[in-house]
């Protein structure tokens, strides 16, 4: 894969542009400013990726050495300007579709910087920064698309599955961070510790997860879906209980990625348009 696309992890930023789908899916509602929200949230998602990429050059020297910087593909200079013109298409994108888009990119843009410099390292305050703004992506989707009841419930529960996995990915990251003199959950606290909070949250988006049906936002499709990210997510939750080496944190974050993947097909497969089409 070319270096530059690579750096934007492309399908991480997918995840984003996901979600602005499932918003215009729910709500039926397909204008040209969709096109542009998934290109606004895809540009913005991979211009914070680099700037991560950028600040953890040397973490990731550690933990990551395959990543474009640290293996030498790519420059902090060149990824630093790669970045910085990425985040002001976005914005730019996000001021042409109205205001209050184009406020909550740039002060999105804010928090990103101020999490890959200073909160990342801090204890919790990086995870929820990140798991924030995935939520923030659905919405950014209900404020463009004028949905944004159903889009702040959607984001609600982006936001705890994101928090799971975030303190698995530091749970991953411990040795690389310990070498930064990152003050993150599991260097703090401990491995078992981190593996009960990040349980917790996956437990948490569980047992939550099927009121979206009975509070009549999704159809009997949604409920039989999500019964398969719900087992999915419980069993991480006790396979992360039980065993808090590096390894197994690398299956487990690769397997809450799946289990995100299915609750996301579960609120487009519920959604009345596919029902109506299927």
């Amino acid at each position: 894969m070319n270096a530059y696309i690579e750096i934007l992890r492309p399908f991480n930023a997918l995840m984003g542009v996901i979600a602005v789908l499932l918003v215009a899916i729910i709500m039926v509602n397909f204008t040209v400013y969709v096109p542009i929200a998934c290109l606004i949230v895809f540009l913005f998602t991979g211009a914070g990726n680099v700037i991560n990429d950028y600040v953890d050059h040397k973490i990731d020297a550690i933990n990551k050495p395959e990543r474009p910087i640290p293996s030498g593909r790519i420059s902090l200079k060149t990824a630093a300007i790669y970045s910085i013109v990425l985040f002001i298409i976005s914005i730019i994108m996000a001021f042409i579709i109205g205001p209050i888009p184009g406020i909550i990119v740039i002060l999105s843009a804010i928090l990103m910087f101020l999490y890959a410099y200073y909160l990342k390292k801090s204890l919790l305050i990086g995870n929820l920064s990140i798991a924030f703004l995935t939520g923030l992506c659905f919405v950014f989707a209900g404020v463009v698309l004028d949905a944004v009841t159903i889009s702040i419930i959607l984001g609600i529960f982006a936001f705890l599955m994101t928090m799971a996995r975030e303190i698995v990915k530091d749970m991953e990251d411990v040795e690389g961070d310990s070498v930064e003199n990152a003050k993150t959950f599991p260097i703090v606290f401990g491995m078992r510790a981190s593996s009960i909070l990040a349980a917790f949250f996956m437990v948490l988006a569980s047992i939550t997860s099927p009121a979206l049906y009975f509070m009549g936002i999704f159809n009997i499709i949604y409920l039989i879906i999500i019964i398969f990210a719900i087992i999915l997510f419980l069993t991480c939750a006790v396979s992360i209980l039980k065993d808090q080496s590096i390894e197994n944190n690398r299956i487990v974050s690769k397997r809450i990625k799946i289990g995100m993947a299915i609750v996301f097909i579960a609120f487009a497969f519920g959604s009345s348009i596919i029902t109506k089409i299927i």
